[in-house]
């Protein structure tokens, strides 16, 4: 895969491909970044789309899909972990890759997952949303894995290889795909403590003893907007966007069910048209 692109597409659901179909039609090298988290293929039935009635999710969803492959939309399953403003163009860390862009969209959709005590204060000073980018810096020493992704247990894994020692979190069972000798523990991570840098976690359940520990990754579906870009406005959970979807950060677009309600396919759809036609003028700017 190429590393730059014209315009970075963060989330592959209506909205994002709406937008990187406008991209496309203005002449971007577009790339969507996509977890394959959107909940419309999920939805038995659509009903208030207009010309599609009695239209399932998957089908619409495979419908937007194809044609945006059709058209020439570059679409990657992946998560962006970072992304820096470089002046008139901008860094993303996408797992062990880094990607330039002249211009980025947000389309994460609602980022459902809480945040957890603790987790904005030590960003960057002991907890990371990348083992792949982040896990040379555990090497030789301890790593809580929250994993909250199909993925995690892959990443847990990788960690172990470079030599951390990691204690792996989740809901439920435990993951097929974890490596036997990784410590495994079930249940929710509910806290995260240190002093200048994460020192331990606490979980709910009374089975789980408080975990000394040098790091934490907490890998969810999608990071939330305000964590991948450093000074993102947003407001009541939503970015703030203007109505040509602009950000309060030049370069910066978003559309979608992450910039508030209705969430509705139909405003999605719509957004992103606007995002992918101002980014592109945007780009063109420059």
């Amino acid at each position: 895969m190429d590393d730059i692109f014209d315009l970075l597409i963060v989330g592959g659901g209506p909205a994002g491909l709406s937008a990187a179909i406008n991209g496309v039609i203005r002449d971007c090298r577009v790339l969507v970044l996509d977890t394959w988290s959107t909940m419309l293929p999920r939805a038995e039935r659509i009903e208030n789309y207009l010309g599609l009635p009695d239209i399932s999710g998957f089908e619409m969803m495979a419908s937007f899909v194809s044609h945006a492959l059709k058209i020439g939309v570059v679409i990657e399953r992946g998560k962006a972990s970072s992304i820096l403003p470089m002046g008139k163009s901008f860094m993303i860390n996408y797992g062990n890759l880094v990607i330039t862009s002249k211009a980025v969209i947000l389309a994460t959709g609602v980022i459902r997952d809480k945040v957890i005590a603790g987790e904005e204060e030590y960003l960057g000073r002991g907890v990371s949303y990348c083992a792949t980018c982040d896990g040379m810096l555990y090497r030789g020493k301890k790593a809580v894995v929250y994993g909250l992704s199909a993925d995690a247990p892959e990443e847990a894994n990788y960690l172990a290889d470079i030599g951390v020692q990691v204690v792996y979190i989740n809901p439920g069972l435990r993951p097929e795909a974890l490596k036997p000798g990784i410590t495994w523990y079930s249940g929710k991570l509910s806290g995260i403590y240190g002093d200048t840098t994460v020192g331990k976690v606490t979980c709910s359940g009374e089975s789980i003893p408080d975990i000394d520990t040098d790091g934490v990754f907490l890998l969810r579906d999608a990071v939330a907007p305000h964590s991948l870009i450093s000074g993102l406005q947003t407001e009541n959970g939503y970015i703030s966007v203007d109505k040509d979807m602009r950000t309060n950060i030049p370069g910066v677009y978003a559309c979608g069910d992450c910039t508030g309600p209705p969430l509705q396919i139909a405003k999605a759809t719509g957004d992103g048209l606007i995002a992918g036609q101002e980014a592109a003028k945007y780009i063109s700017s420059l």
